[in-house]
């Protein structure tokens, strides 16, 4: 699992869980487990929603958040 910190044009961004790397030649980003930063609910996500799509023309920005496995393998100083 790939956990994405996605920047969303005109709102904070979320975290997102995927399988793998977003496909550029795709229209949309799916990913599941909506959340904030701090693994919050986000606000503007319906209870009881597990996966979302975001098409890309609302998305600044993707960062790829390391792992907990590759944090131990590579710790920070």
């Amino acid at each position: 699992m790939i956990t994405l910190l996605v920047h969303i044009a005109n709102t904070d961004p979320i975290k997102l869980d995927v399988e793998e790397l977003p496909d550029l030649n795709q229209i949309a980003v799916i990913g599941s487990n909506p959340r904030d930063r701090k693994d919050k609910e986000v606000i503007w996500v319906d209870e009881g929603v597990t996966t979302i799509i975001l098409p890309w023309w609302r998305i600044n920005y993707i960062q790829i958040l390391p792992d907990s496995e590759a944090e131990e393998e590579f710790p920070l100083p």
